[in-house]
């Protein structure tokens, strides 16, 4: 899978290692989900396009480079909802979209019930963002609703990733980077990831 990219940096492994510990209270839990996301897109930023300049420092003029695009989190609800924070404190200027699926239960297929975009993400780099890729179904369908809406500069960033789903989205989107913190072995029987860390969703909001 080329186009997938596991992290193998340190804070990446110690904060994962805190996210999946059952001790781990909601406060502290919704923290590292910020602070991860942050790693994440930091190497997800590497596709950003930029474009000479020139500055005017309090000396002289400087040439620098700056971004030539402008950037489109997509948070995957309801669980992705944790990792804007970290988003936008790492690019406070991005614009925000929301994409809600959930899966059901019995067919283990996605549902979508809502889509709210920014206008005009063709030129945009989107950064589609979601703690858990288990079955991946969500995933691919979230990238088809970007698709169907313009963007041709699309990266997917989850926390942990069940190697089932990380197989079915780099096939179906062969084309886009994925980057990931870690990957599980396997799913059971309810479609969850083993040993994961749990119901993001759930331990972030404290409804577990």
């Amino acid at each position: 899978m080329k186009n997938v990219h596991v992290s193998k940096h340190p804070l990446v492994m110690d904060k994962i290692a805190r996210l999946r510990d059952r001790k781990t209270s909601v406060v502290d839990f919704r923290r590292l989900m910020g602070e991860l996301s942050m790693f994440l897109a930091h190497d997800a930023f590497l596709h950003a396009k930029v474009k000479s300049v020139k500055v005017r420092t309090p000396i002289g003029t400087a040439r620098a480079m700056r971004l030539s695009h402008d950037i489109v989190f997509v948070a995957i609800l309801r669980a992705g909802l944790g990792m804007v924070d970290g988003l936008i404190k790492l690019h406070p200027e991005a614009r925000l979209a929301h994409i809600g699926i959930y899966r059901d239960e019995e067919t283990l297929k996605p549902v979508k019930y809502y889509v709210r975009l920014p206008e005009n993400v063709t030129d945009s780099l989107v950064v589609i963002a979601d703690p858990m890729l288990a079955t991946g179904g969500s995933a691919v369908e979230a990238v088809e609703i970007m698709k169907s809406r313009g963007a041709k500069n699309i990266c997917f960033i989850c926390m942990i990733a069940a190697r089932e789903g990380l197989k079915r989205l780099a096939a179906a989107h062969p084309e886009m980077p994925i980057y990931v913190g870690t990957v599980d072995e396997k799913l059971n029987g309810n479609g969850y990831i083993v040993p994961g860390l749990g119901d993001a969703g759930d331990r972030m909001f404290g409804t577990d």
